[in-house]
């Protein structure tokens, strides 16, 4: 059992809200790690045929069933919206803090019903594949950063002797492919596994919808709709530019981001880590990389994830920025080399020159070292949690 820096706080929750819904991919470690949260609690899931036509067709019933238990998990909870109406009846009659436990695989359906009916009610948590803190102390971590972006963070790659690329296929075809269906009855697998490919040789990358779904054979529309399963199935994310006061005029389009980087090396047919070392889109994966321990620190700390990117037209840009707060702003820039020359801090010293910002800003880097420079702090692949803290 690798422990999970998101337990306290499901711990803490848990002791305030009479709900919890705790998202995530699949095979992130969800059913897992409730279950040795809440060992005395009855466990369900609706993936199960019959318990979730029992659900769907007498959800008054289903519920009662386990109302005098400990308390109750019900796994990929999404598969039946009409619950959470049923719960929000149960929880009112009777407050008992942390006797529901609601995980999912997607986010949509759950977060729409959730609005609707569990608002006060719930605390909504995200559960991430494992963390570089997560593998430093389960003494799990990879010696150098191409072996970990290409094995990436979820758990029973390190939990189980099983190949990579068997693993990484098998969860392709069985779960993304498999919710893309379910969500969008897609019939064409096959342009939605060119799809898949076109959006990891995009990482890192604005994103046009149009050049996108042109490239797939498929309409932008198509692009945009494939791309929002995707990011509620927790596979991409977009993050969006940073708006401010400044006189220079922003680029408007999100840039695409994996949460798992084995999962991008897959699919660009990324086999070694040699391989990686010298690819062109390193770099590109890196930075993904990078943008996948700030969702996990934020995250795991229950908070919603604060992070932009910044550019202007004049080709001035930042990574990522991280908005703690209105005055309070971190800037980052990642660097996939070791060698250190006065580059690294190019783009922080003409951010800081237009944005007026006194924070000190922060350079990720594949560095084993971290380190403090005139311009800002050296942050190696290894630390990158203390950047958001």
């Amino acid at each position: 059992m690798i422990d999970r820096n998101i337990k306290e706080k499901i711990i803490k929750l848990a002791q305030s809200f009479p709900a919890l819904g705790i998202m995530g991919p699949r095979q992130s470690g969800k059913t897992t790690l409730v279950k040795e949260i809440f060992p005395e609690y009855t466990y369900v899931t609706l993936e199960d045929a019959d318990t979730q036509l029992f659900a769907k067709n007498d959800a008054r019933s289903f519920l009662e069933v386990y109302t005098k238990k400990k308390g109750l998990i019900i796994d990929e909870a999404q598969r039946v919206p009409e619950l959470f109406s049923y719960l929000q009846g149960i929880i009112d009659a009777v407050y008992r803090p942390g006797f529901f436990i609601l995980t999912g695989s997607q986010h949509f359906l759950l977060h729409e019903k959730i609005t609707q009916t569990l608002a006060g009610r719930i605390a909504l948590l995200s559960l991430l594949p494992l963390s570089v803190d997560e593998l430093k102390k389960s003494h799990n971590l990879p010696q150098d950063v191409e072996t970990l972006l290409l094995k990436g963070g979820y758990p029973r790659l390190y939990d189980q002797n099983i190949e990579i690329k068997d693993w990484c296929a098998n969860y392709i075809n069985t779960y993304v492919e498999k919710d893309v269906r379910n969500t969008l009855q897609i019939s064409d697998l096959l342009s939605f596994q060119k799809f898949l490919k076109l959006c990891a040789a995009r990482v890192g990358n604005l994103i046009n919808y149009a050049d996108l779904g042109r490239d797939a054979d498929i309409s932008s529309h198509t692009a945009k709709s494939w791309l929002s399963v995707l990011k509620a199935s927790y596979i991409i994310d977009l993050v969006a530019p940073y708006h401010n006061n400044f006189s220079k005029r922003l680029i408007k389009s999100p840039k695409l981001y994996f949460y798992d980087t084995a999962l991008i090396c897959f699919l660009l047919n990324i086999k070694t880590a040699e391989d990686l070392a010298i690819h062109p889109l390193k770099g590109a994966i890196f930075e993904s990389f990078v943008f996948t321990e700030f969702s996990k620190y934020f995250y795991n700390n229950g908070e919603q994830l604060p992070l932009y990117f910044w550019r202007d037209v004049q080709g001035h840009e930042i990574d990522f920025i991280i908005e703690k707060s209105y005055r309070d702003i971190i800037a980052c820039e990642v660097k996939a080399r070791k060698t250190i020359n006065d580059d690294f801090f190019k783009e922080v010293r003409d951010w800081m020159k237009i944005s007026g910002q006194k924070n000190v800003p922060y350079v990720a880097y594949i560095g084993d070292e971290n380190m403090t420079r005139k311009d800002g702090e050296l942050i190696s692949w290894k630390n990158l949690d203390i950047i958001c803290k």
